[in-house]
């Protein structure tokens, strides 16, 4: 019998609403111009699902697909990449406008900043885009992977020149790890986007990052006439991606905000649990997180965004791994006429919870909390393309994770 989707109503007491400032439209505008100077910079395609939309009774349906992104098959490198960045100008007493690809990959900079080296914990899209900032940009870059961690991902991290292991602790042990390898090391610097106490900047400038995907997206929306989604689903691991996706379309429309839902893999639903208890505390989850979805396989929130979110999300879900599944074969085999994304197991989430409060009633309730319905226009974001490719075929040819 399959598990079903858990989900909370945000009830929490708001709070002053501080970090929403990280996400205003200057920061963001900052990290899209440093982006668009990267001669692999591309605009990444908008799916408008007609078809889907009709299937399901929504008013218009929209897929962001990120598996176009520098190459690398993954929207993290945004993040990673700009708080280099903004690493590299701090300590060099400059501005991050200054710090353009030409720049940082020229023999000028090499000679009045040297080398830096970044560590990282990643499940694999954020080591990798790490990796590759590095790579690309003529620095060092180390990373530790959690146990369980794909070799396909591994593989693809040492691709880029990094110094990369699989250790046997989680994801959040990792994170400790390189935060402590970074301590010892000349130079040395943690790029993590979960924050903690005494660890905020790196994080919030990660975020900063990733609003280039939320600011593209918002473009795109209203070339075609969309001016405004009236509904965002966004996935959460740290809830980094989920702060930055929130606070800049809050940012954007002040004055009407969309409605904001939450998604989380079951085995490691910290932000749910925190919205369960209601009182706005942070909760952790521990063990070994495992999950079909292993980019979002964190236990212990980003605590930036746990602010942004709860602030501002109308419902945190715990989704079941089959729930992941589901999404990524209604957008692999899409209805006539739609285009195809091939979006992996930590992407296609929302794809499959949209479906399941929309093809029955058995989330009827959540359906009419949110109200969703055919005037609603919906935005998804598909995070990665199919960056575990054997793990993708099991799920598309061989049923792996089935709704029945």
């Amino acid at each position: 019998m399959k598990e079903t989707i858990k989900w909370a109503a945000n009830r929490m007491p708001p709070s002053e609403d501080r970090q929403l400032a990280i996400m205003d439209l200057d920061n963001v505008a900052k990290a899209r111009l440093f982006h668009t100077g990267f001669p692999q910079y591309s605009v990444t395609p908008l799916a408008r699902l007609n078809g889907m939309a009709d299937y399901l009774g929504l008013g218009g349906l929209f897929v962001k697909d990120e598996s176009f992104r520098f190459g690398l098959n993954a929207f993290k490198v945004l993040g990673g990449s700009f708080a280099m960045a903004r690493y590299i100008a701090q300590q060099m007493g400059r501005d991050v406008g200054e710090m353009t690809y030409d720049y940082l990959t020229g023999e000028d900079f090499r000679k009045a900043f040297g080398q830096a080296t970044f560590f990282t914990a990643t499940d694999g899209n954020h080591g990798r885009g790490v990796a590759w900032a590095a790579h690309k940009l003529g620095q060092r870059a180390v990373v530790h992977m959690p146990k369980g961690s794909s070799l396909a991902r591994y593989e693809n991290i040492a691709r880029e020149g990094a110094q990369v292991t699989i250790e046997d602790v989680n994801y959040d042990e990792c994170v400790r790890m390189a935060a402590a390898e970074a301590g010892r090391t000349k130079h040395g610097v943690v790029v993590q986007d979960t924050a903690w106490e005494g660890y905020e900047e790196i994080p919030a400038w990660i975020m900063q990052g990733y609003g280039t995907m939320a600011a593209e997206t918002a473009d795109q929306l209203r070339q075609i006439g969309v001016n405004r989604p009236t509904h965002v689903f966004v996935q959460a691991g740290v809830g980094s991606l989920a702060g930055a996706v929130v606070g800049y379309f809050t940012n954007l429309f002040p004055n009407d905000p969309p409605k904001f839902v939450v998604m989380e893999a079951r085995a490691a639903d910290c932000l749910y649990r925190g919205a369960l208890a209601g009182d706005g505390k942070p909760q952790v989850v521990k063990g070994d997180l495992k999950t079909i979805m292993a980019g979002l396989a964190c236990g212990e929130p980003n605590l930036l965004s746990w602010d942004i979110l709860r602030n501002h999300v109308s419902a945190f879900v715990s989704c079941p791994d089959w729930v992941s599944a589901r999404g990524m074969r209604m957008l692999g085999v899409p209805v006539k006429g739609d285009p195809t994304v091939i979006s992996g197991e930590s992407g296609a989430v929302g794809m499959g919870l949209l479906a399941a409060l929309l093809e029955t009633d058995e989330y009827k309730d959540l359906r009419e909390e949110l109200e969703l319905d055919r005037l609603s226009q919906v935005l998804l974001f598909s995070t990665e393309g199919n960056t575990d490719p054997m793990k993708f075929r099991k799920v598309l040819w061989d049923g792996e994770y089935p709704t029945v």
